[in-house]
C-alpha cells in the first residue's frame, strides 16, 4: 500500500533526488511491495545515468528477488500485477543500457501479459495504462518486417490506442506526471510535436522547476526539435545541489548545443569533462567524433595528413560499443573518414547541419548562401545540400520556400534503379514534405509523402522515418 512516506520518496525520485528518497525509504516497511517497487525505481535511475558495468553486475541479482517477493503478494489487489510489470520493464530498460537485448526482450512480453491480464481484471484501474499505453505505442512502432514477431508473441496495439491510454492513466494521482512526460515524449520521438506540445511542455517547467530528471528531458525534447537555445535555458536552470542524481550525459547535450553554436572551445569543454566523469562505455564514440568535429569545424585542417584529427577518429573506431545509435553513426562516420578523407565542401554542409539541427537558422544560411547544386560534386553532396536548404526554410517557417529544395533532394535520391535509396536525404525530404502539406490542409498531398518515405527501402534512419510517417497516416 501506498504510505505518506512512500508517496513522498517517489515524488522525490521523479524528481532526481535519489539520495532523501532512500533515507525516507528505510523507515518504510520492507515487506510493502510498494516499497518494493519505489526500491526498485531508485536501482533504474541509478543504474540508467550513470552507464556503471560494475554497479550494474553488483545489482543485477535485486530482479529475481523482488520478482519473487511481488509474487507472494496477493493476486486479488490489481497493484500485484501493476508492480511486477514495472520492476520488469525497469529491468528490460536497464538491460538494454546494458547490451542485453535478448533478456531484456523476455521482462517486455512478460510486462506486456501481466498489464494486459491486469486490464481485462480491473479496466478501471487507472495505474495500468501508463506502462501498457507506452508498450501499446511502442509495438505499433515496430518496423512492418518485424510485425509478424510481435503478432507470432501475442503483442498487439497501434500508436493510437496507446496515445488514449497514456493520456487515461494522466488522471491517476501517483503516476499522472509519469504519464503527462510520457505523453510528450511519444509526441517528440515518434509522431509530430507541436505547438500546442511545447506549450504543455513549458506549463510542466513552470509547475515543477526543482524537477531535475524534468529539465533534462525537457532539453532533450527541445533539442530532438530544433530548439537547442531553449534547451540551454533549461539544463542552465536545472537544480544542482548534491541531493540530486549525477548526471554526467548533460555536460554531453551542453557540448552538443556549443557544437551546433560553433562555439568549438566552450563544447570541448564539456565533451571532455563528461569523459572524464562518466563511467559507462555507451556514448564513447559519439564524444569523441564530436571532439573530432570540433576540431575540424574550428578551421584547422584536419585531412588525412593531419596526425591529430587522425588520432581522434581512430580513438572513435577502438573505445566503448555500438549499441545506441549515435555509436553507430560515429563509428561509421570514423571508418569513412578515415578511408576516404572529407573535402572542405564537405565541412560546410556539415556546419550548416549542425546550425540546422539547432535551429540556428540564421548560421546555417550564412554556410550555405554562397554556393549553389553546382559547386558539390556528388549526388549524395548534391541532395545533402538541398535537403539542408529545404530544412532551414521549413524551420523558418517559409514552407513555400522549403518544397522546391526538399523535392529536389527527393528526386535527387528517387532514382528509378532504386541505387540512391540507401540515402537518408530522400525519405526525410518526403517526410517533412508530408508535414508541410498536412499543415496546409492538403489531406491527399500530405498523403502521397508520407507514403513515398516508408518506400525508401534501406536508409540509416528507416526505424523512425517509417514510424512518424505511419503516425502521421494514421492522424489522416
Amino acid at each position: 500500500m501506498w504510505t505518506p512516506g512512500l508517496q513522498h520518496a517517489y515524488t522525490d525520485l521523479q524528481k532526481g533526488r535519489v539520495t532523501p528518497a532512500r533515507q525516507t525509504l528505510i523507515r518504510e516497511s520492507a515487506k510493502n511491495g510498494i516499497r518494493l517497487f519505489v526500491d526498485d525505481y531508485a536501482d533504474m535511475l541509478l543504474l540508467v545515468t550513470t552507464d556503471d558495468d560494475k554497479l550494474f553486475a553488483r545489482l543485477s541479482h535485486r530482479e529475481a528477488e523482488r520478482i519473487d517477493a511481488l509474487e507472494l503478494l496477493d493476486d486479488a489487489s490489481p497493484w500485484q500485477r501493476v508492480l511486477l510489470a514495472e520492476v520488469r520493464l525497469h529491468w528490460a530498460f536497464i538491460k538494454l543500457k546494458f547490451g542485453k537485448e535478448t533478456s531484456a526482450s523476455w521482462d517486455v512480453i512478460r510486462a506486456y501479459r501481466l498489464l494486459t491480464e491486469n486490464q481485462k481484471l480491473f479496466p478501471d484501474f487507472l495505474p495500468t495504462y501508463k506502462s501498457l499505453g507506452t508498450l501499446h505505442v511502442l509495438i505499433g512502432s515496430v518496423p512492418d518486417s518485424y510485425a509478424w514477431v510481435a503478432k507470432l508473441l501475442g503483442l498487439r496495439g497501434n500508436i493510437g490506442q496507446g496515445q488514449r491510454e497514456i493520456k487515461q492513466a494522466q488522471q491517476d494521482a501517483i503516476f499522472g506526471l509519469e504519464a503527462r512526460l510520457i505523453d510528450l515524449l511519444v509526441r517528440a520521438y515518434v509522431v509530430q510535436f507541436t505547438d500546442s506540445d511545447e506549450r504543455v511542455l513549458r506549463q510542466l517547467m513552470r509547475d515543477n522547476p526543482d524537477n531535475l530528471l524534468l529539465h533534462f528531458f525537457a532539453a532533450t525534447t527541445e533539442q530532438k526539435q530544433g530548439r537547442s537555445e531553449q534547451a540551454l535555458a533549461y539544463l542552465s536552470s536545472r537544480p544542482t545541489s548534491s541531493d540530486y542524481l549525477p548526471m554526467p550525459v548533460i555536460d554531453n547535450i551542453l557540448g552538443d548545443i556549443y557544437l551546433q553554436k560553433g562555439q568549438y572551445a566552450t563544447a570541448t569543454a564539456h565533451f571532455r569533462r563528461f569523459l572524464s566523469q562518466y563511467k559507462g562505455r555507451n556514448f564513447l564514440k559519439d564524444t569523441r567524433y564530436k571532439l573530432f568535429l570540433c576540431y575540424w569545424m574550428a578551421d584547422r585542417s584536419a585531412d588525412l595528413s593531419d596526425a591529430e584529427g587522425r588520432a581522434m577518429l581512430e580513438q572513435v573506431t577502438r573505445v566503448g560499443r555500438t549499441s545506441v545509435e549515435s555509436d553507430k553513426a560515429a563509428q561509421r562516420f570514423a571508418e569513412a573518414y578515415l578511408k576516404r578523407g572529407a573535402s572542405v565542401i564537405q565541412k560546410v554542409l556539415m556546419r550548416a547541419r549542425l546550425a540546422t539541427d539547432g535551429g540556428f537558422t540564421d548560421s546555417a544560411l550564412t554556410y550555405l548562401q554562397p554556393y549553389t547544386e553546382i559547386r558539390f560534386a556528388t549526388l549524395t553532396e548534391r541532395a545533402e545540400y538541398n535537403y539542408r536548404l529545404g530544412r532551414i526554410y521549413q524551420r523558418r517557417n517559409d514552407p513555400d520556400v522549403a518544397i522546391p529544395y526538399l523535392s529536389r533532394a527527393l528526386d535527387l535520391t528517387d532514382t528509378p534503379d532504386g541505387r540512391q535509396q540507401e540515402l537518408s536525404f530522400g525519405a526525410s525530404a518526403a517526410l517533412q514534405l508530408g508535414y508541410i502539406y498536412q499543415q496546409k490542409n492538403d489531406r491527399a498531398q500530405a498523403r502521397s509523402f508520407f507514403q513515398k518515405a516508408l518506400t525508401f527501402k534501406r536508409h540509416e534512419y528507416k526505424n523512425s522515418i517509417d514510424n512518424k510517417a505511419r503516425a502521421a497516416l494514421s492522424q489522416l
